[in-house]
């Protein structure tokens, strides 16, 4: 099965792991502007979906994004550079945190539309297919978006097509501050049944679970049997968005928060390394990101007068301010 090295799935949860509360210390610094949906909790998912995937393979993501590219393996720097709004990030400081993508690793994107992963990559891989090419998809989104009639329609036809798509739903408990229990009637898994598309329920803090669940799925993809859905447990650690540290919304039991959090898979994932190997990787992290930091900081912000720069086919560039 593709990428089984314990140390690099636990450097890549531990990456995002940082990543993340480094980017939420730079939110709380003005540093990047409009916050962020961290990722802190979920990174075993996206790091063990990831490490099944091959070169040519692509995903999409969500508004809660920065683990699924970091996982894929864009360069930390330039991401964080991105979420800062510097010309220097991955998509020139125009995705930001929502909107991050990365083209040569197969990244089409973070999405802020619940649901629109699904559309995207079920049409992106039926169009490499068509073109004669190996290539299986991976479409990330919350239990919110799974009454969203975009991704029901994106099932639809994956089944239809048997497009190898992997929609991996990354079921943390709550569509923003809505539970689970209170939006959706039956099951998750039951919504994929319905389209004959084979569904796994996995734990999604533990990260090599997760792998070996997605690497099953992908071979079986490969082979021709069609999308599946892969339903994670996991539980978000961290605020929805980071207005909330501000406004302090009360909807999770701090019980419940505490219970979460006793499963987190950066330990689950480091328990499997030695001590050594464990702070090695540590200090590698800690590095990279601290020079990623001082990328990202140290680069220029956008010129004004490109505002309009890749918005036309044209061309056509903004016109000076009038009276």
């Amino acid at each position: 099965m593709t990428d089984a090295d314990p140390v690099r799935l636990y450097r890549t949860v531990r990456l995002i792991r940082r990543f993340e509360e480094r980017a939420v210390e730079l939110v709380h610094g003005g540093q990047i502007v409009g916050g962020i949906h961290p990722y802190l909790g979920q990174e075993g998912i996206a790091a063990g979906v990831c490490a099944a995937l091959g070169a040519d393979d692509v995903l999409a993501g969500t508004h809660r994004g920065h683990g699924h590219v970091l996982a894929r393996g864009a360069d930390p720097a330039r991401m964080l550079a991105e979420l800062c709004g510097r010309v220097t990030g991955l998509n020139a400081g125009r995705g930001g945190s929502m909107h991050a993508a990365d083209l040569s690793i197969g990244v089409l994107g973070a999405n802020a539309i619940v649901g629109a992963s699904g559309a995207i990559i079920t049409g992106a891989v039926w169009a490499q297919r068509r073109r004669g090419r190996d290539t299986v998809g991976v479409s990330f989104f919350g239990d919110g978006a799974v009454n969203e009639g975009m991704l029901l329609e994106a099932f639809n036809l994956a089944a239809l097509w048997r497009v190898p798509v992997l929609f991996v739903c990354e079921n943390n408990g709550y569509a923003t501050t809505m539970p689970v229990a209170g939006a959706v009637a039956g099951s998750i898994a039951g919504r994929a049944a319905a389209f004959d598309i084979p569904a796994v329920r996995v734990d999604g803090q533990d990260p090599e679970t997760v792998r070996v669940a997605a690497c099953t799925a992908v071979d079986r993809m490969r082979a021709g049997g069609g999308p599946e859905l892969i339903e994670a447990r996991t539980y978000r650690f961290d605020v929805h968005h980071t207005f909330e540290h501000a406004v302090r919304l009360d909807y999770r039991p701090p019980d419940e928060v505490t219970r979460g959090r006793a499963r987190d898979p950066v330990r689950i994932q480091g328990e499997r390394l030695t001590d050594t190997d464990r702070a090695t990787v540590d200090a590698e992290v800690e590095s990279t990101l601290d020079a990623a930091v001082r990328f990202a900081l140290g680069s220029p912000e956008p010129d004004p007068a490109d505002a309009l720069t890749y918005l036309y086919a044209s061309g056509l560039t903004a016109r000076t301010g009038g009276g």
